[in-house]
């Protein structure tokens, strides 16, 4: 198993699996009961629980993707990884089915019930699909899941439903099967929130099935808010409702078909796969009651499995925790401790152990009823292998291999087992044993190369570390001699190591490359004591990384003269530890090509070009000793075809016969060194996951070892060598058995000092030659003032970080220092001396003026020095200005561009007026000037609007008939009314603000949206025009308080020339404009307001001195000797005359005699003081009436300022009730504004989810027809397939009826005892279809018809016995009676399957028949909820949203929050108040005329009976008048007028008073008919008239129609919808009225009917009819 070889190679042998370690997909699963089998890399790998052997098996492909198997059935399949990946089924070790996808295959599923095969595939097509393996035919396939799975399980009892799993929900398949046509259904299980809630995963809102529009208008999914349509409008959630839901971490099917499914978050719930319902069996936050499980906690659910004894499940906390789930109730029954996370779980076949995986990468086998403490049968680790290479014994019975993680292992080369390991503790980068000891070096990724000892193999220990990078180690190479050491690292320095232990593995020296080393390799001379070495480098390491590929064009080739390095190590090195160029023998070269590796032979040279993908052999010239910056160029003699997936790398056998490469495409090819275009090739590492890492040859050359870059594996080859090779090593020679006894000698030894080394213990033992610890420690303490830079030491950090080099370097140093000791010392002393003198110089300087202080830096005595930093500091200068220039142009450009929007394009200059007394402050509106755009929108609209108005206007005209029956009185109040009604219907106040506009629609005929977006562009232009009013108003304002502010200061300037003359000092009042009320000021920078000093450049210096020194010399010639103004002053004070101003600044000159006693005056000096006395006395008189004259003057001053401000201030008062006017009806109509938009919006809304639904309609549509052309074709099979039964059914009759007739040669009686045979069928388990089998019943196992039908005839063989056989029936016949029998069973298997397969079909049917029957359902409610939709849409384009201003009082609903809700109260209009008023004022006048008429209906009552007695005494006496009449005598002339007969004769005389009166009526008549016959040719005339009029009038009309068409048109294009139905609406309203009112006058009728009768019978009861008077 796993051996692979290119056929047509076999001359150089083959390639076989030795062994393999690694785990790939950390997932493990039984074949047999006691094999289990995971992936490693490319390959399969068994594991016997038992005996812990393994065998592997090489993946056909390039890697292994998914993985599965079953153990019931045996069976194991995976995908390969390639661009067309194929699934292999295996059955020991037959390959049964291949099936392709795009990219790659996520999970695989295996039944247990059936050759059935679920596979999904990942992106693009990301697509599930169900295979039956034995037929290779696929079943069914679902495209579009849109998701990676993680996982796919068939439920173990029925077949037909498989779980898929992915990270954020459960899906659960169904299969449903007609015949041979399968057809996926999925059912998704959305997993609830992690607090437990139900996770919103679609926008399917109901709306109000009421149809009540709510007060902001219909309420509309959320998708259609947003504008969503087609898929996403169904999907979408918004972010505020996106809830974290639980992500699943595993599932399991339980015996009744049912899920558990256990999340990362730690809880476990139960799905029912049938009603979707999902039950939380535990949480650990919201577990209910006492059941709580503690053991249970977040990530205690990554893997689990079913088992009759409960459910097995375990996680990170590495415990494996057994549970038993009754009802909703859930208890730990058994935990078993593992210590580490488990990946997976999977159960033996038998159902009696349990195989577990752990993240590390351990195996346990736990058996549930013979232990409690799971059993580590394996460990595999994990981790990638980092580097691997053989361990240099006697036998190569081992190989040293090291992980990223620092985990070094000891493998048996024969079995593949680990033998011993160590953690090392670090991130390792690569690895090499060496030749001379049993010890590995390892690089790390810190730059250190560690030794650790093997020659003890169950202890291995680091007994040596070597810091030689700070970068990773990249490569360890061992020269074939084994004496020295290679190190190379990303930079350009190579370290040469000694190898022996002996040496302490001392660091000899490094050679300098010319740039990054990419690969290395070397080849020995035996016969010269040399080592070839040839290095590949390249250019900058930033370079090759953003390549992504470490090449190089540069080689060096230099050797190494082991004899000589060893015996005379110091002669080969420098002092600085470089090797001497000249011992080396140093020679470059350049490739035409950039390659990625190397390797050296003898006598060629073999690289890599990843650029050509070839392998190219190069000739180095010997004796040609190029140099680094003239390298010799070389070509390649020649060159094969390489990987197609690289960079690949090349590796030289030890014999230099082979030539191994490996790639990123994990192929291994093994080349004849002598003819590269011979190789074979093995896949040993999936080219999906990097390829290969690294490949070494064991020192036999008999086996490979190779470790993987991404899948986790270490392969070992073994090479079979073919018939070229096969007897190249087979016998040693002499020589080589010499060197061999002193290989082994020299290995001896060392191994004897390699033993003697203590264990490497990095808190006691440090770097080498660095142990004067305390000597940097005495350092330290000198004073940082008098150190200098010799005393300059590495700190304890710095000696723990540095490398070889570092310290070799400081050694150095150190040896400088002190050979040179003397003279530093005395340069420090006089260093000392001077830097004592420029310290004094420099405290001297500081006690001297500033303007006589140097500079810190004049103190500089280094002139250059000097010099350089005033030049840097120049260009710091210089930077720094340059920055700040920027950040100035950057400001300025940000003011421009500030200034440009914010106060350029503003028509009106935001600015402020504030009181003078009080804290009034108004603003004015700041306004930009309108676009053109904006003009030119509402030109456009006011012109719509003017053409609307007029043809509205010509329509009343002509349709309307005004009623002019209304009294005057009427008019005037109608008119009253109708101004009131305009005022309160047009919702704002705008129009007494200055805001008119007369195209402004009714709010009650916004109904379409262009209407509403016409009133939003007049309303705009109703606040412009408000806030322009304002703003003219506030102007005005402006300038009175400038005004103001001008006069007060005039006023201010006289108070104090008077306050000067009073000589008072008081603190005026002056009255200035605030910054808010000059907003220009901001604008602009004052110098006061710059508080720094200003920068002045030399120029403007320059500029500012000759101007001050021009103001100098002005200043000074106008302070001249002037003549006239000297003589001015000394005269008369500098002024011509005496102003009446001046008269409290006179004094009257005292007489000089006043100074001498009185006694002396004389009489004239007496009378001069009376004089001088006088006139004092009069000036001073004077003097206090000019004071209090300027005292009054500045009180009424003051008195005019303060009224004039107070003025002011009501003005402003005033302006500021005028602004919040205005402000309020600016709201009116922004108001207005945001309620059109909204319903604007509430539109938008309404048809984008109008076209959602129209676009779900067509969907639904196309699905219904699909869905109906699929149910006929069903249709069509099932009547087929009945067809075929029924025919099936007729044969089956008739082998029942011809029984008697095939046996008719027998006697009955045998004959009945046969047919009894006949029917006798053994009992064998029936077979069950999906149709028939319950949701957890499980089927019978592995019977398909055909399995059916043998354990149907096997059972036969019992009844085929002759046994059974009737007593005295001949065998014959008996064998022909058993073969008709068999037929007959025959026949009723085939019958009983047919008809099961007919039921599967019908259910088929009935299902897709109730599909479409829900997809019709479905249908009809959007067409349904469509119309409602649309009748919603009209609703509420009718009931619009009107505001209307209402007078305190007219409000009759109580308001109680700020937006008040109306939404059940009734807006009315007023004629209908004032009408119900008047009704109301009727029937009470009617009420009381009622109670007025009852009144006096009792009074006449009484009356009545009044009128009875008067009556009733009348009646006695007329009794007594008739009496008396009887009685009477009859006259001659009574007897002679009751005697006559004849009346005609007084009728004769009527008829002719009548005829004179007829005559006299027919010449009036004709009279009449003369006159009417000329008023008839009077109309005749003026009809002519007429008609002449008409003609020229009917030339007019033609026009006027075409014109008033075309606006019908327009009118009926706009509107006639909105007519129709509000014509509609009246006639209805009409109907309503006349039918009220039809009821009212029915009822008027009864009543009044009902009074008549009423007054008949008082009118009857009152006044008795003359018959009963008769009568009685």
């Amino acid at each position: 198993m796993g051996v692979w070889h290119n056929k047509k190679m076999d001359t150089l042998g083959s390639l076989e699996v030795r062994w393999v370690q690694g785990f790939t997909n950390r997932s493990v699963a039984f074949v047999d009961r006691k094999t289990a089998c995971y992936a490693c890399g490319c390959f399969v790998v068994f594991l016997n629980i038992e005996t812990k052997m393994r065998e592997f098996l090489p993946c056909p492909g390039r890697g292994i993707g998914a993985f599965t198997a079953n153990a019931h059935m045996k069976i194991f399949a995976f995908s390969d990884q390639k661009l067309y990946p194929s699934i292999y089924v295996f059955k020991y070790p037959d390959l049964l089915i291949q099936c392709s996808a795009k990219l790659e295959y996520t999970e695989l599923a295996l039944s247990g019930s059936g050759p059935y095969l679920a596979c999904c595939s990942s992106a693009p097509d990301h697509t599930i699909t169900v295979w039956d393996w034995e037929k290779k035919i696929q079943l069914c396939s679902y495209a579009q899941i849109k998701e990676n799975l993680t996982m796919l399980a068939f439920n173990p009892m029925n077949w037909h439903q498989i779980c898929a799993l992915n990270s954020s929900s459960v899906v659960v398949w169904n299969i449903e099967q007609s015949d041979n046509l399968y057809i996926l259904k999925q059912s998704v299980i959305d997993l609830p929130a992690t607090d437990g809630s139900v996770v919103q995963t679609g926008n399917d809102h109901s709306r109000d099935a009421i149809g009540k529009l709510s007060y902001l208008g219909p309420e509309m999914p959320i998708s259609a808010i947003a504008g969503l349509l087609g898929e996403h409008a169904d999907t979408f959630v918004p972010k505020s409702y996106v809830k974290p839901h639980l992500s699943p971490s595993c599932v399991c099917w339980s015996a009744t078909s049912q899920l558990f499914v256990g999340c990362r978050e730690g809880w476990l719930l139960r799905v029912n796969p049938e009603s979707l319902l999902i039950s939380i069996l535990y949480s650990p936050k919201h577990t209910k009651g006492a059941h709580t499980v503690p053991a249970l906690q977040k990530g205690s659910f990554l893997s689990m499995t079913m088992h009759k004894d409960g459910l097995l499940v375990s996680g990170y906390d590495g415990l494996l925790h057994i549970l038993q789930v009754k009802g909703t109730v859930v208890e730990v029954t058994q935990t078993v401790a593992l210590d580490q996370p488990t990946s997976s779980i999977c159960f033996s076949p038998d159902m009696e152990s349990v195989m577990l995986t752990t993240t590390p990468g351990h195996f346990y086998h736990y058996n549930l009823s013979q232990s409690e403490k799971a059993e580590r049968i394996l460990e595999v680790l994990s981790g990638g292998f980092v580097a691997v290479s053989p361990l240099y014994t006697e036998k190569n019975r081992y190989c040293v291999s090291v992980r990223d993680s620092g985990e070094l292992q000891l493998w048996s080369m024969d079995a593949g087992l680990c033998v011993s390991s160590i953690n090392l503790h670090i991130q390792a980068s690569t690895l090499a044993c060496s030749l001379v000891a049993q010890y590995v070096a390892v690089g790390t990724a810190s730059g250190n190369v560690l030794f650790v000892d093997l020659s003890t193999n169950q202890q291995p220990r680091l007994v040596h570390q070597v810091r030689v990078y700070h970068t990773p180690v990249e490569q360890l190479l061992f020269e074939q001699g084994g004496n020295f050491l290679i190190v190379s690292g990303s930079d350009a320095n190579i370290f040469l190591v000694d190898a022996r232990p002996s040496k302490g593995f001392e660091v000899i020296g490094y050679i300098e490359a010319s740039g990054p080393v990419v690969c290395l390799s070397s080849v020995s001379t035996k016969e010269r004591n040399v080592v070839k070495v040839v290095v590949l480098y390249g250019g900058r390491r930033d370079e090759q990384m953003k390549r992504g590929v470490k090449e190089g064009k540069r080689i060096m080739l230099f050797s190494l003269p082991t004899q000589k390095i060893s015996s005379d190590r110091a002669a080969c090195v420098d002092q600085s530890g470089c090797l001497i160029s000249e011992v080396l023998q140093v020679c470059h070269y350049e490739a035409k090509y950039p390659l990625t590796s190397i390797a050296l032979s003898p006598n060629r040279l073999y690289a890599y070009c990843h650029l050509k993908k070839t392998i190219q052999i190069y000739q180095l010239p010997e004796g040609v000793t190029g140099t680094s910056d003239s390298p010799k160029r070389v070509a390649p003699d020649s060159e094969v075809e390489g990987h197609p997936l690289g960079p690949a790398l090349l590796l030289m056998s030890s014999q230099h016969a082979w030539l191994a490469t490996v790639g990123r495409d994990g192929l291994l090819c093994l080349r004849d060194a002598s003819n590269l275009d011979q190789y074979e090739q093995f896949q040993c590492h999936s080219s999906w996951l990097g390829g290969v890492r690294s490949l070494v040859f064991t020192s036999d050359n008999q086996s490979l070892l190779s470790t993987g870059l991404g899948d986790g594996s270490l392969v070992c080859l073994k090479h079979r060598l073919g018939l070229m090779r096969g007897g190249r090593s087979s016998t040693p020679t002499p020589g080589s058995q010499a060197v061999f006894t002193r290989r082994e000698s020299m290995i001896s030894a060392e191994n004897t000092v390699l033993g003697q080394m203590t264990e490497w213990d990095p808190a006691t033992q440090s770097a080498p030659g660095f142990d004067n610890k305390e000597g940097v420690r005495q350092r330290s303490d000198i004073d940082v003032t008098e150190q200098d830079d010799s005393y300059c030491s590495p700190t304890s950090e710095a000696l723990c970080s540095a490398t070889w080099l570092d310290n070799k370097l400081e050694l150095v140093s150190k040896e400088e220092n002190q050979k040179f000791a003397e003279i530093k010392q005395n340069l420090r002393k006089s260093i000392k001396v001077l830097r004592d003198t420029i310290q004094v110089m420099m405290r001297e300087n500081e006690g001297l003026p500033e303007m006589e202080r140097l500079e810190q830096q004049e103190f500089n005595l280094d002139v250059a020095e000097k010099k350089r930093l005033q030049a840097e500091g120049e260009q710091e200068v210089q930077r720094v200005r340059s920055e700040i220039e920027m950040e100035n142009l950057a400001k300025s450009y940000l003011r421009e561009v500030l200034k440009k929007e914010c106060w350029d394009s503003m028509k009106v200059k935001g600015k402020a007026i504030k009181a003078f007394h009080s804290s009034y402050e108004v603003k004015n509106y700041p306004m930009r000037d309108r676009t053109q755009k904006e003009l030119d929108e509402l030109l456009l609209v006011e012109n719509m609007r003017k053409i609307e108005l007029a043809d509205s206007k010509l329509q009343r005209d002509i349709l309307e008939q005004r009623n002019h029956a209304l009294t005057e009185c009427e008019d005037e109040e109608e008119e009253k009314g109708s101004e009131v009604e305009s005022t309160a219907l047009f919702g704002s106040l705008s129009a007494q603000f200055g805001g008119t506009q007369p195209h402004l629609h009714s709010q009650f005929s916004l109904h379409i949206r262009e209407q509403k977006i016409n009133q939003i562009t007049l309303l705009q232009d109703v606040i412009y025009k408000v806030k322009s009013g304002f703003n003219k108003e506030f102007d005005s304002v402006y300038k009175q308080k400038k005004q103001e502010i001008h006069r007060v200061q005039e006023k201010n300037r006289r108070i104090t020339e008077i306050m000067a003359e009073l000589d008072l000092k008081e603190t005026l009042w002056e009255p200035k404009l605030s910054a808010s009320e000059r907003p220009e000021r901001a604008l602009i920078v004052e110098d006061s307001e710059i508080k720094v000093e200003k920068f002045l450049s030399p120029e403007q210096r320059q500029k500012e001195e000759e101007q001050r020194r021009e103001e100098e010399e002005r200043r000074l010639k106008a302070k001249g000797d002037n003549i006239r103004e000297r003589a001015l002053d000394d005269m008369m004070g500098g002024v011509l005359e005496v102003k009446r101003e001046d008269i409290l600044k006179m004094e009257i000159c005292q007489p000089e005699f006043m100074s001498k006693p009185e006694l002396q005056w004389t009489e004239e000096e007496r009378k001069a003081h009376k004089d001088y006395e006088k006139k004092a006395k009069e000036l001073q008189e004077e003097q206090e009436k000019y004071r209090k004259t300027l005292e009054s003057e500045m009180k009424k001053l003051q008195t005019s300022i303060k009224e004039v401000t107070q003025g002011f201030d009501e003005t402003l008062t005033k302006l500021f009730e005028r602004k919040v006017k205005s402000e309020m009806v600016i709201y009116q109509e922004e108001l207005k504004i945001a309620n059109l938009l909204h319903s604007i919006m509430i539109e938008d809304e309404i048809l984008s989810r109008e076209k959602q639904l129209n676009h779900k309609l067509e969907k639904m549509r196309a699905l219904k027809q699909n869905m109906g052309d699929d149910l006929k074709k069903y249709k069509e099979d099932v009547d087929a397939f009945r067809e075929t039964y029924d025919n099936i059914v007729a044969e089956d009759k008739l082998l029942d009826r011809g029984f008697r007739k095939e046996f008719f040669d027998i006697p009955g009686h045998v004959v009945d005892q046969l047919y009894k045979l006949y029917k006798r069928r053994p009992r064998v388990h029936q077979i069950r279809t999906q149709t028939d089998m319950p949701s957890g019943a499980p089927p019978a196992v592995g019977q398909t018809q055909a399995e059916g039908l043998s354990l149907m005839l096997k059972a036969m063989d019992d009844l085929d016995s002759m046994e059974h056989m009737p007593d005295g029936l001949d065998p014959a016949v008996w064998e022909r009676f058993c073969q008709s029998r068999r037929a007959k069973v025959g026949s009723e298997h085939q019958l009983k399957t047919k008809a099961l397969t007919l039921a599967e079909m019908q259910a088929f049917l009935q299902r897709r028949t109730d599909e479409d029957e829900n997809t019709r359902l479905e249908i009809l409610n959007l067409i349904e909820e469509i119309n409602s939709l649309r009748e919603e849409k009209m609703r509420f384009r009718l009931d619009i949203m009107v505001q209307i201003l209402i007078k305190q009082g007219q409000v009759e609903v109580e308001a109680g929050d700020f937006v008040a809700d109306y939404s059940d109260s009734l807006l009315l209009h007023r004629s209908v108040v004032e009408d119900l008023n008047g009704t109301i004022r009727m029937l009470g006048d009617q009420k009381i005329a009622s109670m007025v008429e009852s009144k006096d209906f009792r009074k006449g009552i009484i009356q009545q009976e009044w009128e009875h007695r008067r009556m009733h005494m009348l009646m006695e006496d007329l009794n007594n008048r008739a009496r008396d009449i009887q009685m009477l005598r009859v006259s001659q002339e009574l007897q002679e007028y009751l005697s006559e007969t004849d009346h005609d004769n007084r009728m004769s005389k009527q008829v002719a008073t009548l005829e004179k009166t007829i005559a006299q009526q027919e010449k009036t008549h004709l009279k009449n008919i003369q006159n009417y016959k000329r008023l008839i040719k009077q109309l005749e005339k003026q009809t002519a008239a007429k008609a002449e009029k008409n003609t020229t009038l009917d030339t007019q009309l033609a026009s006027m129609q075409i014109t008033v068409a075309e606006r019908r048109n327009i009118y009926d294009t706009i509107a006639t919808e909105e007519n129709q139905e509000a014509e509609a609406e009246q006639r209805y309203q009409d109907i309503l009225e006349r039918k009220r009112l039809v009821g009212l006058a029915k009822e008027q009728a009864q009543e009044v009917a009902v009074l008549n009768a009423e007054v008949e019978r008082m009118r009857m009861k009152t006044f008795p009819a003359l018959a009963q008077l008769k009568h009685s």
